[in-house]
């Protein structure tokens, strides 16, 4: 499925510097900064630079380069945190929504880092 990228979504505006983030990790492929309405203690964001709607966008159409960055960044960042269950920390969660139905807000790859606290199941039934 081609993905039609709006480069004036609000990530994009971060990359390009327009608006202020509040930078944790930065490489060549992606950028990685605490969440403005962060859901627990720890709460980060990881975006790729690239124009990226969602992880399967993502997948599909990015480089090897990009998508080793972009798991790497990931790992450092829980390293960062001290989030690793086993090496100190007691875990975290990762979350990608991707669509109407899991309610993406920005149309621009991010995955939540959420850690600090106990997150609670991850999904309940539906009613």
């Amino acid at each position: 499925m081609a993905y039609a990228y709006d480069p004036q979504n609000i990530f994009a505006k971060i990359l390009r510097g327009e608006i202020p983030n509040s930078t944790v990790l930065e490489t060549e492929h992606c950028l990685a900064f605490r969440d403005i309405a962060p859901q627990a203690p720890e709460h980060v964001l990881v975006i790729p630079r690239g124009a990226y709607v969602n992880y399967d966008h993502f997948a599909q159409e990015a480089s090897e380069a990009e998508i080793v960055d972009f798991t790497r960044t990931i790992g450092k960042i829980c390293a960062m945190l001290g989030i690793q269950p086993g090496e100190g920390g007691n875990g975290y969660r990762l979350l990608a929504n991707s669509g109407e139905d899991a309610i993406q807000e920005v149309p621009h790859l991010h995955v939540h880092i959420v850690a600090g606290r106990n997150l609670g199941r991850m999904l309940t039934p539906a009613r």
